[in-house]
């Protein structure tokens, strides 16, 4: 999964969310220098990748792009289904998009010492370009995997992968709609099972 749903699984714990949204940018055990409801962020961020990959229904939606865009079709799917949360996102949360985007920029501000270099490099572009909020429109979404197309130097042709999207929209709508609530489910158990490790 991508930003947006992760932050969403983190619930309403601010440092839960910081450790589950940077997880990527932290390598190995080095997670444990970090306060610890951080390090539970980042182990719960590493639960939910691992469930995503080896679900049937994620493989399903990545089947469709792996013809032309290979090992980054799993990227793409990621960046779909946030399209797909941030478009229905009433049906997940009672505060608007807009307004929970917002609160978690601050919180990252309010927090940037906590962050690593990599993160606090990428901060400026997520909040100027409001990453969170333009994850819910076509456009928003082409504007992400072009980014992300330019950063493969080009490789990838991740960008081009918005006529996939639309070509098959409902399928992946319905597939990521179906996936999501067995996630759901999943994260508030598995951190359940990591707080009740600490």
């Amino acid at each position: 999964m991508n930003f947006l749903a992760h932050i969403y699984l983190s619930g309403n714990n601010e440092m839960l969310s910081i450790g589950n949204f940077i997880a990527d940018a932290i390598r190995g055990n080095k997670y444990d220098t970090y306060p610890e409801e951080i390090q539970t962020g980042v182990l719960l961020h590493r639960q939910i990748d691992s469930f995503t990959d080896a679900h049937k229904t994620f493989r399903k939606s990545t089947k469709k792009l792996h013809k032309n865009y290979s090992h980054y079709a799993g990227v793409i799917v990621d960046i779909i289904y946030d399209h797909f949360l941030a478009k229905n996102w009433s049906k997940y949360s009672d505060i608007p998009l807009e307004v929970f985007a917002e609160n978690f920029y601050q919180l990252l501000q309010d927090n940037f010492d906590l962050l690593p270099s990599k993160t606090q490099k990428m901060l400026p572009y997520l909040t100027t370009q409001n990453w969170l909020v333009s994850y819910a429109t076509i456009e928003g979404i082409t504007e992400v995997l072009e980014g992300m197309n330019r950063r493969t130097k080009s490789r990838s042709k991740m960008n081009l992968a918005v006529n996939e999207l639309q070509e098959h929209y409902e399928e992946f709508e319905a597939e990521f709609t179906s996936f999501f609530e067995e996630l759901i489910t999943f994260s508030n158990e598995k951190l359940k099972e990591l707080q009740s490790q600490k």
